[in-house]
C-alpha cells in the first residue's frame, strides 16, 4: 500500500509476491500475537497477498478481520488467499491509510506490516489508524530498516543494490529506514503509551539463501523497481551485475543476511 503522493516501489511482480506470501503472523507479527483474543475486530492495513491477514483471522475467530488495500486489484490478491484457505470472518475494503473509510472507534486492533515505509505521510497514517481504533485498543505496526540490513561476506554489488534501493524508495516518497523512525512517528501522531521492540529475519541456510538471494536477483531485473531504476539512469548492464551479485551471495557457503525490523504496540 502507498498513497498520499507516494508510489509503491516494489510493485506486484511475481518475484515480489513470492516474498510477501512467505510472511506469516508468526514470522512477521509475533509482537502482536499475545494481545489477540477470540471475538476481536481487526483492521489489516496494506494486507498485500493476505497470508498474514488469514493467520490473524484464525486468531480472532469468531471475530472479524477487515483487509484493506489501496486498490481493488491489490485487494484481489488477499481475496484469493482467503478463499484458497476457506477462511471465514474476513471482509475487504479499498482504503487509503491517510483517509480510512471507517467511523471513529471501529476496531479493537489496527495492524500494518511493512506499510509506513511506503506512504507519503506516516504520521498522518498513524493518526488515522488511531482514530478508527477503539479506546483501550491497540495499533500495531512493523517496518524494516534497509540501512540496517547486514550481510556476510562483503560484496560491492549488494552495497550498490542497497544504495539504489534507498534512492528509488525516497524518490517515490517513502522512507526505507522506517524501522528506526516508528517510535518518533507514533509520538508525533499523539500516542503516549507505546512499546517499541525490534526483531529480525535471518537467512543463512543454503535453502534460505537460495530463496532470498534468488528473489532479489529476479526483482532487480523484473519488478517495478527495475523499471524505475532504468528510467532514472541505471543501465541493463548495471542491473544484471547486481542480480549476479545476489546469486553469488546465495552461493556462498558462509553467506548470512539479517533484516532488522522496528515494531510498535501503541495503546489507544
Amino acid at each position: 500500500m502507498a498513497g498520499k503522493d507516494a508510489v509503491y516501489t516494489h510493485g506486484h511482480h511475481e518475484s515480489v509476491l513470492r516474498s510477501h506470501r512467505w510472511r506469516t503472523a508468526e514470522n512477521s507479527a509475533a509482537h502482536l500475537l499475545p494481545y489477540l483474543r477470540p471475538g476481536m475486530t481487526l483492521l489489516d492495513v496494506g494486507c498485500g497477498p493476505g497470508t498474514i491477514t488469514a493467520d490473524l483471522a484464525e486468531r480472532v475467530t469468531p471475530g472479524t478481520v477487515t483487509a484493506a488495500e489501496i486498490s481493488e486489484e491489490a485487494l484481489g490478491l488477499a481475496r484469493a488467499e482467503v478463499e484458497r484457505r476457506g477462511r471465514s470472518g474476513v471482509e475487504f475494503s479499498v482504503a487509503d491509510v491517510h483517509e480510512l473509510c471507517f467511523p471513529d472507534d471501529t476496531f479493537d486492533v489496527v495492524h500494518a506490516h511493512q506499510v509506513l515505509q511506503h506512504v507519503g505521510d506516516p504520521v498522518a497514517a498513524l493518526r488515522e489508524m488511531r482514530r478508527v481504533c477503539r479506546p483501550g485498543g491497540i495499533v500495531a505496526v512493523r517496518d524494516s530498516d534497509y540501512t540496517a540490513f547486514t550481510w556476510f561476506p562483503e560484496m560491492p554489488e549488494l552495497d550498490e543494490w542497497l544504495d539504489l534501493y534507498l534512492r528509488m524508495a525516497r524518490a517515490n516518497g517513502g522512507e526505507p529506514d522506517a524501522g528506526r523512525r516508528l517510535l518518533s512517528w507514533a509520538h508525533a501522531a499523539g500516542f503516549t503509551d507505546v512499546s517499541a521492540t525490534s526483531s529480525t529475519w535471518c537467512f543463512a541456510t543454503p535453502e534460505d539463501r537460495a530463496w532470498w538471494g534468488g528473489m532479489w536477483a529476479e526483482r532487480i531485473l523484473k519488478s517495478d523497481m527495475a523499471r524505475q531504476a532504468l528510467a532514472s539512469g541505471s543501465t541493463e548492464e548495471e542491473l544484471h551485475r547486481l542480480s549476479a551479485g545476489w546469486h553469488a551471495w546465495a552461493g556462498e557457503r558462509d553467506g548470512w543476511l539479517s533484516v532488522l525490523h522496528g515494531e510498535l504496540i501503541c495503546r489507544v
